[in-house]
Parts: structure tokens; sequence; C-alpha cells
């Protein structure tokens, strides 16, 4: 029986078509309306994540909007539900692999075969038919690797250990996001204070130079007095101009943190405006042992030295000889067969020869991997010891700066007050007022500074601790339970001063 030949023509056919598609592919751009609509869903999406933002905010809270609503943050939180997925599907690796197959066969003329005397090396005459031009093949195989077995075993340990990295990198994001919000919640809190202080300096100076400029037209002062006035005048509203540029996009920065709407203005509330020393009643000691336990940096380390470790195990698995199981049941619909379907099992052993050379180089390579990431934990420890001392020393400085802006600031704002006095006495010129408001202003300015530089320092210290609240899922825990729980990170440092360096207890004992 002939196959129609029509069907080799379709399957020619199809082939020069399937070959044909793939050559005419091109690059295809996007279109902008496809962009704007795309932005469009993007923005909306981003949106709805977050809740409004109303009434005033303090620092916890827009430090728990960041950790709840932030979009970088998310990504990572999702990063590290993809290392979970991945490590379900390694689980999967180690099963047995059950294989179904399903086929057809055709060929255009019969299957024939001739058949050789032994002993004459005569051909026979006879020509024996052994198999249909066309018949349909099934069969269910079932198959176990020990080998693929023990690679998955070790693999599978592997991708725990990356589940716990991207869980460190996850709480490393969130350290360096607390850190950026409080440093931005300052500056922002700061335009908000400033912007009005400014404006009015900025009107008492634009007044002052328009009558200095009044003064020189009508030439009621020395022409050369009158430029000096303006030059000095002009010099305090450049420094007020540079004030109000430095702080105009503090907001946005905040708001872009805590995904909060772009334009909406955001009332900021601040408690006290003042940094604690807590920390710095922690001894450095404490705070070596903290590191060394909750670092994420130096955790990292720690779990990729493990990894470095399972692959000399890999290595060493690769080495042994391959054991495979097979077990599986088979259909065929061909008439020259007495048994259409029959079951089969085998055991096969296998050994590359070749490993007994290629054995050690492995292990070599392997124990090279180890030793690097040993000497990388190593690095890491040293440098995050390091870290630590510079950390405490950078807070303690910028306590220290702060007090001093916070005194310089106080007695420019009593020096700015004896002066607007004196101004409305007639004692005083409008220029030494300006002045004098203008310096008090940027006092105010580098106070603002020194307490935003104190608070990151302070959060800088508590990342390269490793320490943070016990928040649990962000997503869910209430906008306001995170708040609250935020609220108490002063805790954290109580907490770290009541403890004792475990070298003074091991003395001790």
């Amino acid at each position: 029986m002939k196959r129609p030949f029509p069907v080799t023509v379709s399957v020619a056919l199809l082939a020069v078509g399937v070959l044909g598609g793939c050559a005419s592919i091109k690059p295809m751009p996007l279109e902008p309306t496809l962009l704007l609509e795309q932005g469009a869903a993007d923005r909306a999406a981003a949106t709805r994540l977050a809740t409004p933002v109303e009434g005033a905010m303090t620092l916890e809270m827009a430090m728990a909007r960041a950790l709840k609503y932030n979009l970088d943050r998310r990504a990572k939180m999702m990063e590290e539900a993809l290392a979970f997925k991945q490590l379900d599907v390694s689980h999967l690796d180690m099963l047995p692999r059950l294989l179904a197959q399903a086929g057809y066969s055709w060929r255009n003329n019969d299957k024939i075969s001739l058949s050789r005397n032994s002993q004459t090396g005569l051909l026979s005459q006879s020509q024996f038919v052994s198999q249909d031009r066309e018949h349909e093949t099934a069969s269910l195989l079932l198959t176990w690797n020990m080998l693929d077995l023990g690679l998955g075993y070790y693999n599978t340990r592997q991708q725990a250990d990356r589940v716990l990295i991207a869980g460190e990198r996850r709480r490393k994001a969130m350290h360096l996001l607390m850190q950026d919000v409080r440093t931005a919640f300052w500056r922002a809190y700061s335009a908000q204070k400033l912007h009005g202080e400014v404006r009015v300096a900025t009107g008492m100076a634009e007044e002052a130079l328009a009558d200095a400029r009044r003064a020189e037209t009508e030439r009621l002062r020395n022409p050369l007095d009158s430029l000096r006035y303006q030059r000095q005048v002009l010099e305090n509203l450049r420094l007020l101009e540079a004030i109000d540029q430095e702080l105009s996009t503090a907001q946005l920065e905040l708001a872009a943190l805590i995904n909060a709407p772009l334009g909406q203005p955001l009332d900021l509330v601040a408690p006290q405006e003042s940094v604690d020393r807590d920390a710095l009643s922690v001894p450095v000691e404490v705070m070596e042992e903290a590191a060394m336990t909750a670092n994420a940096d130096l955790r990292e380390q720690h779990y990729n030295a493990r990894i470095a470790r399972e692959e000399t195990r890999k290595t060493l698995v690769r080495l042994f000889p391959n054991l495979i199981f097979n077990y599986g049941y088979s259909y065929d619909t061909d008439s020259y067969l007495l048994n259409n379907n029959w079951r089969e099992a085998s055991v096969q052993l296998s050994f590359n020869l070749f490993n007994l050379f290629t054995g050690p180089t492995q292990m070599k390579l392997a124990e090279a991997g180890v030793a690097l990431a040993d000497q990388r934990r190593i690095a890491m420890q040293m440098a995050v010891m390091a870290q630590v001392h510079l950390a405490r020393q950078q807070y303690s400085n910028a306590v220290n700066q702060f007090g001093r802006a916070d005194a310089i600031w106080d007695t420019d704002r009593r020096i700015a007050a004896h002066m607007k006095n004196r101004e409305a006495a007639q004692t005083q010129s409008k220029l030494d007022s300006v002045a004098n408001q203008t310096t008090a202003i940027l006092s105010l300015l580098r106070r603002f500074q020194a307490l935003a530089l104190a608070q990151a320092a302070e959060a800088k210290l508590q990342s390269t601790l490793g320490v943070e609240p016990q928040i649990g899922s962000v997503d869910e825990i209430s906008l306001d339970d995170l708040t609250r729980t935020l609220s108490q990170r002063g805790a954290v440092w109580g907490e770290l001063s009541q403890l004792r360096p475990a070298t003074q207890i091991e003395v001790s004992r």
C-alpha cells in the first residue's frame, strides 16, 4: 500500500513555509502610542499599590510607606519569591523521569531483508518482509538516574542557600532604603521649614536692592557706596536662591521613595529636631559581635562559601559510576510482531574512564573555588569590622557636628532678632538686617543638614550592624501597625547596650 504522494508534497511545503517565516523576521521597534499606553498602565499599577497620603506625615510613617510601597523594594521581594520557586523546582529534579512517547512511522516500500548462510556464505533466495509500511508506536518509560539524583540533591542544597542570599540582599536593600528615606525626609522637612523664611528674606533683599538702585538713580548717595551696597544685597540674594534651589527637589525625592504622587505636597511633622546618642552607649565590642552575626553582606559571603563546598561534593559525585534503572511499557501496531505490547526493565552501569585522568584536576578546581570563597569571606569580615568602627566614628562626628551647628544657629537667630529690633528703632540699615537674616537662615540650613547627616549616619551604623525591627511580611501587616513598629526602633540600641561582649563573658567564667 503506497502512501499518497500529496503527503510528501505537503510536508515539503510545510518545511519551506516554516523556514521562510523564520527568515522573514525583522526588527520591530516599539510604537510611541504603545509606549504611552504601557506607561499609563504602569503608572496606574504603581498608584494602585499605595494608599493615598492623608494628613501630616512623620518620619516613621514615611519609612513605613517606603517599606510597604517602594517599587525597587518590591522588586527585591519578588526576587526572593522567585528564588523560593526555583528551590521548589530543584526538589523536582531529584524525582525519576516518566517519559510518554507516541509515534507514527511510514515508508514508501516494504522493509525486506535477506539472509546469508553462515557455512556456505550464500544468500538465501527468500526475501522476508519484517515490518509494515506504516505502523504506530507508544511507550511509557520510567527511568531513574542515580547520578542525576546525587547532583540534584546538592543542587537543591545550593539553591536553598541562594534563597537565603536573596533574603540577605532584600535586608540590605531595606537598610539602604531606610537610610535614603531618613536623609530625604529631613531634607524635605528643612525645605518646608525654611521655605517661608527664605521667601520673606528674599522679599526684603529685593526691596533693599530696589531702594539702592533708586538712591543711585536719584544720586542720593555716593555712587560707589550705592554699588557696593547693591553688590552685598545681590550676594545675599544669591545665597538665598542657592538655598531654595538646593531644597527644591527634596520633596520629589521623598515622594519617589515612598511611592507618593509626585505633584502632591507633603505635610511633614518631626516630633523632635534632635538626635539621640543612644547608639554611642553600646560598647564597640558588642557592635562587632552583632555585625559578625547579622551583617547582610557578611552572611551572604558565608552562604557563598557553603555553596562552594557543595560544589566540591558535586564534583566528587560526577566521578562515580552512573547507575540507571529503567522500567517501561511499549505498544506497536506492526502486524509482523507476535507480541504487540510488552514490558521491559533494565539496569545500566556506566563509567567515564577519562574521569581517572581528569578527576584530580576537577577536584583541584573545586577546592580552588572553596579557597576563593573563604578568602572573600575573610576579606568581608575584616571590611565589616572596619565599617563598624568607621560608621560608629562617623555617627559620633555627626552628632558633634549637629551640636555645634545647633549652637551656631541659636546664636545667629538671637543676633538676627537683635538686628531686627534695631532696624525697627531705625538704628540699623536694611542691608544689615537682610545680611543677618540670611546668615541666620544659612545657619538653620546647616543645622538641618547636620541633622540629616546624623540621621543618615545612625541608619548607616544600623545597616552595618545588620539590626532592624522585626516587622515580618510587609504585605500582611497594615501601614499603621508597621508605623508603630518602626517608632520603636530606638529600642534596638537599648537592647544592645544591655549586652556584654562574649569575650568578657568567657573571661568571667
